[in-house]
């Protein structure tokens, strides 16, 4: 939810700181049993089968309203994920985490929940969940949910009874409201900037009908912040955790967890005395060490449980400090995001590798690695794009493809056929290493991002709320095409929710089943050989005599060999059993990735 928190990088306001066949695997219990392997290939290790199922697994994100319409209203629905129970089974992940699928007014895709143990009406009930559940987990597939925690919906009850109360009130308690300033009070308390652009702070009119209080949005104003000094706060959140582990949810992703706690004095500081601060754990705002207070409570919680309910965290902070969030003590787990904020280059892919399993080594978690999710252009297309270079960070300048957006996508051109390849080689790279891994619904269709959505058809807030400056996330949460045909390309029988374009058609799932060199072929082709692959936490660096070819060994006979360049490097001794493109002329070709047998 922009800058600060979906969007990689930057950021201002508030927070600154291919060939192989269809592969259809057996369904797995959730007791994680070994599965026999073909070939002497595998050996699963008697640690690995008692490792927490969590961290090695691959977890595919689910967009619940742009996944599967079952009713036919345009907008996807619980119904449809177990609809498409097979096709994830089939496909070969471990969990599937959904987004947000609460009641919600979609001021923010569902980040603005009006009830958290509720399902909404347009995607389903309660007992539809339990069913998508149910059967998820007969196919040997965890689930975890979002909990958004920040901030509400201005729609809850909570907000609409703190706007009835009026000021002083224990129901506005719960939230940060603030006096303004000014001889009228008609002056925000603080000039803080929203992360979606425009003030972060909004005046509400009182019951009598006269200009009241402020309260602070860190978001879009249709997202008001919770105070978590409030302890009835606490107390709720802790009921929702119960209340899904409960119905047998497997785990939670917390939304902006660096972003709960606050330490807000009067008079509040100006947004330039906050942007000069550092981010040391005593920042007012951002990664306050007390938010870890929230989180071992809930690590309690989860512990209660058997086997215990995972996490892990969304937290946009400076790397030093992710440790805390992915501690056993903590949620467990924290997401990296470096791979979203790297071009498709050897020696930044391998200080990513390196730099994450040192944290992972620290927090005692195992690392995280992404490539796309909700929140930002599809790597097909980032990759499709000439490279931004890095800033003295050593990240990218901007977030890739958002000039290309405001273009409609037409400048600069995108390479699509290179960017799908390199795509694919990173991957398999990605798909190689220790840990766990997040896929997003749609990558593995090999879907570009579409660029060319009417601003009339838009929805993120942050199209609005900058005047079209940030184009928002709406490209990459097109509707999936499922077919070659239909109002909605087998999506559902309406229009969908968000335009898909023609080209949508060739990528349908109809098309690439029945291709042994689609990307979903390759997908469902890796995932099998992963989760027969996978041994311990840990790789090993093979020097290439190449800046642009990675090599890394594994445990157990399997080495990764990633070619970044242009230039054909040759094989490593061993059998191929996966490769990204083809190797018929016994070298790694160009963006080209290759998984090698060597025992």
């Amino acid at each position: 939810m922009g800058d600060g928190r979906r969007h990689p990088g930057g950021g201002q306001g508030l927070n600154r700181p291919a060939s192989a066949a269809p592969h259809t695997p057996q369904h797995r219990t959730l007791e994680r049993t070994p599965v026999p392997s073909p070939s002497p290939l595998v050996d699963l290790l008697a640690d690995d089968v008692a490792a927490p199922w969590w961290r090695q697994a691959v977890v595919y994100q689910i967009y619940p309203r742009s996944f599967a319409d079952a009713d036919g209203d345009g907008l996807g629905d619980i119904p449809g994920v177990t609809s498409r129970a097979d096709y994830l089974a089939e496909l070969g992940v471990d969990a599937v985490w959904l987004s947000p699928f609460y009641p919600s007014a979609l001021a923010d895709g569902g980040y603005d929940v009006a009830d958290y143990r509720n399902v909404d009406p347009r995607l389903g009930t309660l007992a539809e969940f339990d069913e998508m559940l149910a059967a998820l987990h007969a196919r040997g597939i965890r689930v975890v949910v979002d909990i958004v925690p920040n901030h509400t919906s201005d729609d809850h009850a909570w907000f609409q009874e703190a706007l009835a109360a009026g000021p002083g009130s224990a129901a506005r308690e719960r939230y940060i409201f603030r006096d303004g300033t000014g001889p009228d009070a008609s002056t925000p308390p603080a000039d803080w900037e929203s992360l979606f652009g425009g003030p972060g702070w909004r005046q509400v009119t009182e019951a009598d009908g006269t200009p009241g209080q402020w309260y602070l949005h860190t978001f879009a104003p249709e997202q008001p912040d919770l105070n978590w000094d409030n302890p009835e706060v606490r107390a709720d959140f802790e009921k929702t955790l119960r209340f899904w582990s409960d119905r047998g949810v497997d785990g939670f992703r917390i939304d902006v967890a660096h972003m709960l706690t606050k330490d807000l004095p009067d008079p509040l500081p100006s947004q330039a005395e906050i942007d000069a601060l550092p981010f040391d754990g005593k920042h007012p705002l951002v990664d306050r060490d007390d938010v870890h207070e929230v989180y071992a409570a809930w690590r309690a919680i989860f512990d209660e449980y058997d086997p215990p309910r995972t996490a892990v965290a969304e937290a946009w902070v400076a790397s030093d400090r992710v440790p805390l969030y992915a501690s056993p003590s903590s949620l467990g787990q924290a997401f990296n995001f470096d791979l979203l904020q790297s071009d498709f280059d050897a020696a930044e892919f391998r200080d990513v590798v390196t730099h994450n399993l040192e944290l992972a080594s620290r927090s005692g978690s195992s690392s995280t690695w992404v490539l796309s999710n909700h929140d930002v252009v599809r790597h097909a297309t980032r990759y499709g794009l000439p490279p931004l270079g890095r800033d003295s960070r050593g990240r990218g300048a901007v977030k890739q493809g958002s000039a290309w957006l405001r273009t409609g996508g037409t400048d600069p051109e995108l390479d699509r056929e290179g960017g799908l390849r390199r795509a694919r080689a990173a991957t398999m790279f990605l798909l190689g290493l220790p840990g766990s891994a997040y896929l997003y619904q749609g990558e593995e269709l090999g879907l570009h991002e579409v660029a060319e959505i009417p601003a009339v058809e838009r929805q993120d807030p942050s199209f609005f709320r900058t005047g079209g400056d940030d184009m928002g996330r709406d490209g990459c949460r097109v509707p999936l095409p499922w077919t070659t045909d239909g109002e909605s390309l087998g999506f559902g029988s309406a229009h969908a929710h968000l335009p898909q374009p023609a080209w949508f058609a060739a990528s349908a799932v109809e098309v690439q089943e029945s291709d042994p060199q689609s990307t979903l072929s390759l997908y469902r082709a890796a995932l099998a050989l992963r989760e027969r692959l996978q041994t311990s936490e840990s790789l090993e660096w093979v020097e290439t005599g190449r800046d642009d070819v990675l090599h890394f060994r594994r445990e157990g006979g399997w080495s990764v060999v990633t070619n970044f360049g242009t230039e054909p490097f040759a094989l490593p001794a061993g059998d191929v059993v996966l490769s990204s493109s083809p190797t018929d002329d016994g070298s790694v070709g160009a963006a080209t990735t290759v998984w090698v047998r060597t025992i």
